[in-house]
C-alpha cells in the first residue's frame, strides 16, 4: 500500500509528463502504484493537480468493459476514470487536433444523471438506478493516447490505465433521449463512420452485456470508496466499437438505435 509520499509523487510525475506532452510512463518509475487500489488514489491526486487548470470533474468514463478485452488485456474488472466537465460537449463539435497527442475515438452510451445518487442505498441494480437518470445520448469518448509501459504482473494494464485516467480527454453527446425505457439497448447496433466509410459496428450487449451495466459497477465501486454520482454528472459506459484514430481534416459520426447519431469533426 503506498503512503501519501509516494502517492503524491507518482501524481506529481505524471502532471508534469502530461503537461510536456510525454509519455506517461509511470508503471516503470519507482513510484508505480502496486495495486489498483492504489492507482486509483493516484487517479484522484493526478486529477487533483489537472484540476488546477481544468477545472472541476464533470463526470466519469468506465473502461474495458469488454470480457474480451479484458481477457486479451489480463484484466480483471472494468476501470473508471474522472472526465473534467469542460472537456464535456455537445455534438456536433469542431476539435483542433493539436489539441491532443494522439487524438482517438470511441462509440459509447452517455449518460447525464438528474439526480444525486444516494450512498447509503448501494449496492444498485439497473432498475433501482433508473430514477437517477436525467437522459442518455450517443456519445463519443475522445481519447489522448498518450502510451507508455505497462509494467508486469497480475494487472498491470489495469493499474497502468487507471493511474493515467485511461488517457481520457472529454466526450461528445449527442441530442438527449429522456423517453429511452422502452428501448431495447442490449440490441441497440452502433456503427462508426470516418470520412464516409463505416470503420467499425457492435452492439450494446458487448458491454457487460447491457450498456447500463458498466453504470452499475461503477455507481457501487464508487460507493466502496465512499462517493456517489451527483446531479449533472455525465458517464460514458464503454466503447462497442474499439477506438479509432483520427487526424486534421477528418470528420467522423456515430450512431446507435435509439439514441441517434453524434458527430465530430479535426481541424
Amino acid at each position: 500500500m503506498m503512503d501519501d509520499r509516494a502517492i503524491g509523487q507518482a501524481a506529481q510525475y505524471l502532471a508534469q509528463r502530461y503537461a510536456a506532452r510525454e509519455p506517461l510512463d509511470i508503471m516503470v518509475q519507482e513510484c508505480a502504484p502496486p495495486t489498483m487500489a492504489d492507482a486509483y488514489k493516484v487517479q484522484d491526486a493526478f486529477l487533483a493537480l489537472l484540476g488546477q487548470t481544468k477545472g472541476a470533474l464533470g463526470g466519469y468514463k468506465i473502461a474495458y468493459t469488454s470480457d474480451e478485452m479484458r481477457r486479451l488485456r489480463g484484466i480483471s474488472s472494468p476501470c473508471a476514470g474522472g472526465m473534467f466537465a469542460a472537456t464535456i460537449q455537445d455534438a456536433p463539435v469542431t476539435v483542433c487536433g493539436t489539441d491532443y497527442v494522439k487524438l482517438a475515438i470511441e462509440c459509447e452510451v452517455g449518460v447525464r444523471m438528474g439526480a444525486d445518487v444516494p450512498l447509503a442505498q448501494a449496492p444498485y441494480t439497473r432498475a433501482s438506478l433508473a430514477e437517477y437518470i436525467e437522459f442518455l445520448a450517443v456519445a463519443f469518448e475522445l481519447v489522448d493516447m498518450r502510451g507508455g509501459a505497462a509494467g508486469t504482473g497480475p494487472d498491470a494494464a489495469a493499474i497502468a490505465g487507471i493511474a493515467t485516467n485511461i488517457y481520457n480527454a472529454g466526450a461528445v453527446l449527442g441530442t438527449p433521449v429522456q423517453d429511452w425505457r422502452g428501448i431495447d439497448l442490449a440490441a441497440s447496433h452502433g456503427t462508426m463512420v470516418i470520412n464516409g466509410t463505416q470503420v467499425g459496428q457492435g452492439q450494446g450487449s458487448d458491454v457487460m452485456g447491457h450498456p447500463l451495466e458498466p453504470l452499475v459497477w461503477l455507481v457501487n465501486m464508487l460507493a466502496e470508496r465512499g462517493t456517489t454520482l451527483r446531479a449533472g454528472m455525465t458517464v460514458i459506459t464503454g466503447s462497442i466499437i474499439p477506438p479509432k484514430p483520427l487526424a486534421a481534416g477528418d470528420t467522423a459520426t456515430i450512431a446507435i438505435d435509439g439514441l441517434g447519431e453524434a458527430r465530430v469533426t479535426v481541424r
